[in-house]
C-alpha cells in the first residue's frame, strides 16, 4: 500500500526537523503558515517559523528526535486535517507523546503544504483555558 502524499511530507518534514535539514523543511509549508511554538505564541509565516525551528533545536541541544507513531489524514477537496500521534524527544528532555493536529492545503503548483503545524493538538486549547 503506498502513502498518502501527505503522509510522506510529514515523514520529509521529521527527517528534516531531526538533521536540521532547513531548506526542505522550509519547502514544505505554505509562504503564510503557522506553527504552534507553544500554547499562546505562534510562528506566522515560512521567515518566523524557520527562526522557530532554529530557536527549538537550540533548546533540545541539537538532538531532537520527532517521529509520528500513526495518523489519520481527512482529505476533503483542496485541504486535509492530519490527526497524528506524534513523539518528541531528545537527549535532554523526556519522551513526550502528542496528539497533534495539522492542515495541509494542495497548491495547484507546488501540491501539497502544511497551512497549520500544531503538535499540541487539543492540548492547546486545555492549555489556553487555565
Amino acid at each position: 500500500m503506498t502513502k498518502h502524499p501527505i503522509e510522506a511530507l510529514i515523514d520529509t518534514a521529521d527527517t528534516a526537523i531531526n538533521e536540521e535539514d532547513w531548506d526542505t523543511l522550509r519547502a514544505i509549508y505554505a509562504e503564510d503558515a503557522v506553527l504552534v511554538v507553544q500554547p499562546g505564541r505562534n510562528a506566522v509565516g515560512r521567515d518566523q517559523i524557520m527562526t522557530a525551528c532554529r530557536a527549538i533545536a537550540d533548546y533540545f541541544g541539537h538532538s531532537l528526535d520527532v517521529q509520528q507513531k500513526g495518523m489519520t489524514i481527512l482529505e476533503s477537496g483542496d485541504t486535509a486535517l492530519v490527526l497524528a500521534n506524534t513523539r518528541v524527544a531528545s537527549d535532554n528532555t523526556e519522551a513526550e507523546d502528542r496528539k497533534a493536529t495539522y492542515v495541509f492545503k494542495k497548491h495547484p503548483t507546488e501540491g501539497w503544504q502544511c497551512v497549520i503545524d500544531n503538535s499540541y493538538g487539543h492540548d492547546l486549547v486545555a492549555a489556553e483555558t487555565r
